[in-house]
């Protein structure tokens, strides 16, 4: 699709994710290591997913667990200071997201010049993170307010951890929001971390939203990449390109190089 080819300079990108280890304030922080730790830990899974041959990075504070809501300045501001030095070493596009804070995740993307945002936007929760209501519409005024509308909105529409209040379908969910909140793309997850993505859910809201582009978001694997990406017009990966597929450990390349290749033969089958 069009926003891809301008974002990523292709079609059916695969976005790696790099997670942020547990940062100033989680109860998983690391003091002996401190901020460098991070650095470190953040630039090494870069450089993998880079010389893996993915098209484009995702920064995620993924070691905050518990996750909130609305978090404290200091994430961000550790993120966008992270991000800030590995920008030499970045050569692919990237984008940012706060989990699960928008209003958080839009001003670290205008603070690092990310080019996308993936989060949850709208909808009504309840899960591990207790009750959960967004707003759209707040969200995207601030947007607005600081001078964002350039950052592309990946919309997360059935986030992990978490089920929506909302009866309607999942494809009609996607249909309000893309009538609604114009989001450049819809993510479609699992119901956690690494787990696959409800091949039906993608066909139907693929069939639904028409022009706007669909995201597999969570447990895309070398194995399913390739059926995954015949239905889907990107794909976020995270917890399968780890050491021995484990979301917290290290970017493991030979996984990455293994699913890109598998990725790069559908994409050579849609293009003849």
């Amino acid at each position: 699709m069009k926003l891809f080819s301008e974002i990523f300079g292709r079609t059916k990108p695969i976005i790696g994710m790099a997670h942020f280890p547990p940062l100033p304030g989680s109860p998983g922080y690391d003091r002996s290591k401190g901020i460098p730790g991070i650095v470190e830990s953040v630039r090494r899974d870069v450089l993998a997913l880079q010389e893996g041959g993915v098209d484009g990075v995702l920064f995620a504070n993924e070691g905050d667990l518990p996750y909130l809501t609305a978090v404290g300045p200091e994430v961000p501001a550790v993120m966008a200071a992270v991000i800030g030095e590995l920008k030499r070493d970045l050569r692919v596009p990237y984008g940012v997201d706060v989990l699960w804070d928008p209003k958080a995740t839009l001003a670290l993307a205008v603070a690092t010049g990310a080019s996308f945002v993936r989060e949850v936007f709208t909808g009504l929760w309840a899960g591990d993170l207790g009750l959960w209501n967004t707003s759209a519409g707040e969200t995207l005024r601030y947007r607005s307010m600081i001078g964002a509308e350039r950052v592309k909105l990946f919309f997360n529409i059935n986030a992990e951890f978490t089920g929506n209040l909302d009866g309607r379908s999942i494809e009609m969910v996607a249909r309000s929001v893309a009538f609604s909140s114009r989001p450049d793309a819809l993510c479609i997850s699992g119901a956690l971390t690494g787990q696959a993505v409800d091949l039906s859910d993608l066909k139907r809201v693929k069939e639904t939203v028409g022009d706007v582009p669909v995201i597999a978001n969570t447990g895309v694997t070398a194995d399913t990449v390739g059926t995954i990406l015949k239905i889907a017009d990107a794909a976020i990966v995270g917890t399968s390109l780890k050491v021995d597929g484990r979301t917290f450990n290290p970017v493991d390349v030979r996984r990455v190089r293994q699913l890109v290749k598998r990725a790069d033969e559908v994409r050579g089958e849609a293009c003849t």
